[in-house]
């Protein structure tokens, strides 16, 4: 039985000690905020919003009530959507939108403003990964391609156990062809050299195609060891080697003769450090190991150690890179991803602090202060942020009202902690359908902080589904992205987006590519990102980063975003196009089946981990064993695709339970396979006994329980049920 949370009683709040401990030893020191200003502003804030809060949330619930009052008062009559628009209105779900405007959002740093490339999202409670995702800045290209299914394992360049030349030259000649398109040669060929170029008075002797992108050089020894390329605002190192030094992937020496030893790719510039969707924090205890891992990189001192191949490895942040450039000064690049906070929504509430009437206190009051209170640190070195900006992206935000709720949150924190007004700027996620049809006044709300809108097609799908549940089944999973209200929302994102002024000043985002093993597949398709006009979008590894940054070397964004500015709006009645399976279109019963155990699998496979192993995002292999990466968002959809299915009578009950436990000794085979669990707590089998599973019964209760949960999230019961077997 775990040990009951001690707390501490200050003004009128009751906080948990690891909690006040921390903060109080760990946050605060090394500030201009004294303990008593920090609790005490802390104490007014969270009393004065905490119903405010309430009601917003209550504002959805009665939103939602209409809405299926709506669907369920016309179930013999056919949809009219301009009757739907005026109904949506009517209860404020659809604001009339205002004049035209542009963000007035300042300092903004030039990796989010000036920069295109991808965008890495990791959890904030694994050290290890913070440090791969923050040093993903630069990634070695070499190592991206030896290691991922780009380069074919065929004519004898398999990956194997130790280094294998034949793979290594596929590597070399990959490398050289694309250095071919990205920094051309006026008459040659990258592969056709076969000296290092040498430097006069700072100067390339190597004609380019563009001279104006050689921008600086490094040398060990008096020999140029590097030289450095810009493309589209990204660099690319290349490293030269004498010495034929053993490497990874190189132990017999550089089989180079231009003895490049690696190319260095600019790839993650800026990383989100999540709170939220890929963590399992639900106590006091899960949130400081949270708090206190952004509080070591705001501080520059987070490390990690950690064995591998038998060797002890320390882990630590990565310095900033120097060079000289072509005026001979020193040339300095930001050797870190720009680190950004995704905080938790408006929904959840922590236990970690109670207020003066016993109830909990939101957990995005408390992110808030707790994120923004250790960037205080940051702002002595401005490691992270040159501009001493604080970068919070806010999910999961309804509409407006809940915008200007957030702007509240935040002109709070500014006051407390000695703050200039909109130092602390906001991203929003475009992933709520309530924000999705109001996008513009959801911009405007936050016009004076908000630096990054993105879509989530995830989330985004699940609040569809539930939105909508009463008017009927939707239509297969696989179908929502070629569905008419996917491209809408899509394209709507972007054209609200550069309406408002985002180019050259603030993010527009894409989603994450989901298959981390396929990157040869993600090649092919996420070069889709950059072209639809997003100068960011999300990758889950560094090794997808370095991959995803070639798409934004190929397609120059701000150009397209002048080409997008001129097509057609996306139109709201394609927005408001609701996914349902017309009633011609019959399944089959090996349909449903097929649907109902891909989607059960994923369900499980995420629960069980998040549950028993406290892990909130991982690879979680599908029915057809392809790993893809789980987390809040994709087990949402999947829930809330089942819940509906059930409740107009697609599958039954008992069809989904028998389901549910044939595919859970899948994934107990699945898991109890899967190296990367060793060093977790021992797997507990959920097929072994299904009613004492506290995870089988979650992932059931998501789905059998679904269509009650607020806005169909899973927030609520994988927490209540994460404490319940961290009790035990």
């Amino acid at each position: 039985m775990k040990k009951q949370e001690k707390f501490i009683k200050i003004f009128g709040l009751s906080v948990s000690k690891t909690l006040f401990d921390f903060l109080n030893n760990e946050v605060l020191p090394g500030t201009s905020i004294s303990k008593k200003r920090f609790w005490s502003g802390f104490d007014k804030t969270v009393h004065e919003l905490a119903p405010i809060n309430k009601k917003l949330i209550q504002a959805r619930h009665k939103m939602q009530r209409s809405i299926d009052n709506y669907h369920l008062s016309r179930k013999s009559q056919k949809f009219k959507k301009k009757d739907y628009k005026k109904f949506l209105k009517k209860i404020g779900y659809l604001k009339n939108s205002g004049p035209d405007f542009k963000i007035l959002t300042k300092n903004i740093d030039r990796e989010i403003s000036n920069i295109c490339g991808p965008q890495l999202v990791c959890p904030v409670s694994n050290a290890r990964f913070l440090l791969n995702a923050a040093n993903a800045r630069w990634v070695s290209l070499y190592d991206s391609l030896y290691g991922s299914d780009i380069i074919p394992e065929t004519r004898g360049a398999l990956k194997g156990n130790t280094y294998n030349p034949i793979r290594g030259k596929e590597v070399i000649l990959y490398s050289r062809n694309l250095l071919d398109k990205l920094v051309p040669l006026k008459n040659k060929k990258w592969k056709d050299l076969n000296e290092v170029p040498s430097i006069v008075n700072n100067q390339l002797q190597l004609e380019l195609l563009n001279q104006n992108q050689f921008v600086g050089y490094s040398k060990e020894v008096n020999k140029i060891s590097s030289l450095l390329f810009k493309n589209n605002n990204l660099h690319i190192d290349i490293l030269f080697d004498y010495t034929g030094r053993k490497e990874v992937n190189n132990p017999e020496g550089n089989q180079d003769p231009l003895k490049i030893h690696d190319i260095f790719l600019e790839s993650a510039i800026t990383t989100i450090c999540d709170h939220e969707d890929s963590v399992a924090a639900v106590d006091a205890e899960d949130k400081v190991l949270g708090y206190k891992n952004w509080l070591l990189l705001m501080k520059g001192k987070l490390k990690a150690s950690f064995t591998k191949n038998g060797k002890k490895i320390l882990r630590k942040l990565n310095k900033d890179r120097s060079y000289i450039s072509t005026n001979g000064f020193k040339y300095i690049l930001h050797g870190r991803s720009l680190l950004l906070n995704r905080n938790v929504g408006h929904l959840m509430t922590t236990p970690s602090i109670l207020l003066k009437d016993g109830s909990e206190c939101p957990e995005g009051i408390l992110d808030a202060f707790v994120t923004s209170a250790s960037c205080l640190h940051d702002f002595k070195k401005r490691a992270n942020s040159r501009m001493k900006s604080i970068y919070i992206v806010k999910p999961k935000m309804h509409g407006p009202e809940e915008c200007l709720f957030t702007d509240s949150i935040f002109k709070n924190v500014e006051k407390v902690l000695k703050l200039k007004n909109n130092q602390i700027l906001c991203g929003i996620m475009d992933e709520e359908r309530r924000t999705s049809v109001n996008l513009k006044e959801c911009i405007r709300a936050l016009k004076k902080r908000v630096f990054f809108i993105n879509t989530g097609f995830l989330d985004r799908t699940g609040d569809e589904i539930h939105t909508s549940m009463e008017l009927g089944p939707m239509i297969l999973k696989k179908e929502m992205k070629t569905s008419k209200w996917i491209k809408a929302y899509e394209n709507n994102n972007v054209d609200v987006g550069l309406s408002c002024g985002f180019s050259r000043k603030a993010q527009i985002g894409k989603g994450m590519w989901a298959m981390p093993d396929l990157l040869n597949d993600m090649m092919t398709q996420k070069i889709s990102h950059p072209e639809s006009g997003a100068n960011c979008a999300w990758v889950p590894s560094p090794t997808a980063a370095a991959i995803h940054s070639l798409h934004y070397h190929q397609v120059d964004v701000f150009s397209k975003h002048n080409l997008i500015k001129k097509r057609k709006k996306a139109k709201l009645d394609d927005l408001l196009e609701i996914p349902i399976n017309p009633p011609k279109n019959k399944w089959s019963k090996s349909q449903i089946s097929n649907e109902l155990k891909n989607n059960t699998q994923g369900i499980l496979g995420y629960v069980v981990r998040w549950i028993d192993q406290s892990v909130g995002c991982s690879k979680v292999p599908d029915i057809n064993g392809i790993g893809l990466m789980e987390d809040r968002a994709t087990c949402r959809i999947s829930s809330q695709h089942i819940a509906n299915w059930l409740h107009h009578g697609v599958c039954s009950k008992k069809q989904v339970l028998e389901i549910m436990k044939k595919m859970a000794k899948v994934v107990d085979n699945q898991n109890l396979k899967d190296k990367s669990m060793k060093g977790q707590a021992p797997y507990q089998l959920m097929g072994a006994n299904y009613y004492q599973s506290i995870a089988f019964k979650t992932a059931c209760d998501l789905v059998f329980h679904g269509k009650s949960q607020p806005s169909g999230y899973t927030e609520p019961l994988l927490h209540f049920n994460r404490i319940m077997k961290k009790s035990i």
